[in-house]
């Protein structure tokens, strides 16, 4: 108990609006006495106990500070609460440092402000649901969790004030604010343009903004007068102190040009932006960037194992016993993974950065061939023997040492069959087929 005062108290010294000099904070402005206007007021303060074993009664426990005070406050309404704050304060500075009647007069400072706020901001039926600039916001409950306004960016009391959070791109704010919100929901955008700036911090200046925040259109300059510019390192833009916290994320521009994760400074919409972004896959690295392969040795080790989960798919689509144990779930939330080999998510290059994705796509490609090779006789009957050399076991397109034809699929050994160059026996069956199919129609 005493840790927290003494931290409440030095807090309120660093704090108040009424600073007094060394020399009084000892003796007090009028010298150890009770200033005029507590003297005309004894009853603001009628409860408080000088004795720690009956101070208990005096800490809140038995009073109810959170309803329209009877008889505990004589302040009844906020003028009069603003009154008997300042007269709080003063007699906290005037009292003898860790004496028990100061103790007691900073927890009834704190009733107090609270009393003020719940008076500024009354708690009204406010509806659990409600959209604004195509977000929902949903009220929440939590009244312990500390937040942060989005709009106004003071701290949300959940104690005594309600608040909301939508549930697209879980921005928050006081249910006070919400009409001054002028920015759309960021998921909106996620739904109708999923696409990065792919430019490295694509910046236009501050006089191409009026020397505006890009976002509410604030007055900014890089002095800070009136309000310090903050640059977006995605956007390129400059910002206010409201609308740019000092939020950092990975850029996704960085990663494919520099192949660097460092996070940057970025406003609070670019943050949500990217947030939801992230394990969209929208970035088709061998058009963007096709040399990144060249010099990133994982990025050649995952597309070869996609590759092989692409050509492994036809077997579980087709096998029942892989469709009842759901082998395909495994991918389910890299589903992209099921369905092409050159799409990537930002979530995908920053697993394969750290590592974590080449060892969880190997278990998982370990897994699929194990049920096709071994487990299952249904996909290993689709197995195929090369025709070129008839030598050896059974050969699936997946393997290491193995060369697909590219028109029938046929799979034959590496070294017996080099992309093409040697004429295929199945592809030349099923031409002379076909132009024996010809003769025929031609001979009836």
């Amino acid at each position: 108990m005493d840790m927290a005062y003494d931290e409440r108290l030095a807090h309120f010294r660093q704090t108040r609006l009424n600073p007094f000099d060394r020399g009084e904070e000892e003796n007090g402005p009028h010298g150890g006495k009770t200033p005029p206007q507590l003297e005309a007021r004894p009853e603001l303060f009628s409860g408080t106990r000088i004795h720690s074993s009956d101070r208990t009664m005096d800490l809140g426990l038995a009073e109810d500070h959170f309803s329209r005070p009877v008889g505990s406050f004589v302040a009844s309404d906020i003028e009069q609460l603003k009154l008997a704050i300042e007269e709080c304060k003063k007699l906290i500075l005037e009292l003898p440092e860790h004496s028990e009647r100061q103790k007691d007069t900073v927890v009834k400072l704190i009733h107090l402000r609270l009393k003020l706020q719940e008076l500024k901001d009354p708690e009204e039926d406010e509806p659990n649901l409600r959209t604004l600039l195509e977000h929902r916001f949903s009220k929440e409950k939590s009244k312990s969790v500390k937040q942060t306004c989005d709009k106004c960016s003071a701290i949300i009391w959940g104690l005594i004030q309600t608040w909301y959070t939508c549930t697209g791109c879980y921005y928050r704010c006081h249910s006070k604010c919400m009409n001054l919100i002028t920015k759309p929901c960021v998921r909106s955008k996620v739904s109708h343009q999923s696409e990065y700036e792919l430019s490295i911090c694509p910046e236009i200046g501050l006089d191409r903004q009026d020397y505006r925040c890009s976002e509410c259109r604030t007055p900014i300059s890089l002095r800070g007068v009136p309000s310090e510019a903050r640059q977006c390192d995605y956007t390129g833009q400059y910002y206010c102190s409201t609308c740019h916290w000092n939020d950092t994320a990975i850029i996704p521009a960085r990663v494919i040009h520099n192949w660097e994760f460092e996070p940057r400074k970025v406003c609070r919409s670019s943050m949500r932006y990217l947030a939801l972004m992230m394990p969209r896959p929208v970035l088709k690295l061998k058009e963007i960037n096709p040399l990144l392969f060249n010099f990133v040795e994982e990025l050649v080790e995952i597309r070869k194992l996609r590759q092989d989960i692409l050509l492994m798919k036809p077997y579980f689509i087709t096998c029942k016993e892989a469709m009842e144990a759901r082998l395909l779930l495994q991918l389910q939330d890299r589903q992209h993974f099921v369905e092409n080999d050159d799409m990537y998510s930002l979530q995908d290059l920053i697993d394969i950065s750290s590592g974590r994705l080449s060892c969880s796509l190997t278990e998982i490609h370990t897994t699929f061939a194990k049920h096709i090779k071994l487990d299952c006789d249904r996909c290993q009957a689709k197995g195929f023997v090369c025709e070129l050399c008839k030598e050896g076991d059974i050969l699936f397109p997946f393997d290491s040492h193995t060369s697909v034809c590219h028109d029938c699929s046929a799979v034959f050994h590496r070294d017996c069959y080099y992309d093409n160059s040697t004429t295929c026996p199945r592809c030349a069956r099923m031409t002379d087929r076909k132009q024996d199919e010809v003769l025929d129609m031609k001979d009836a």
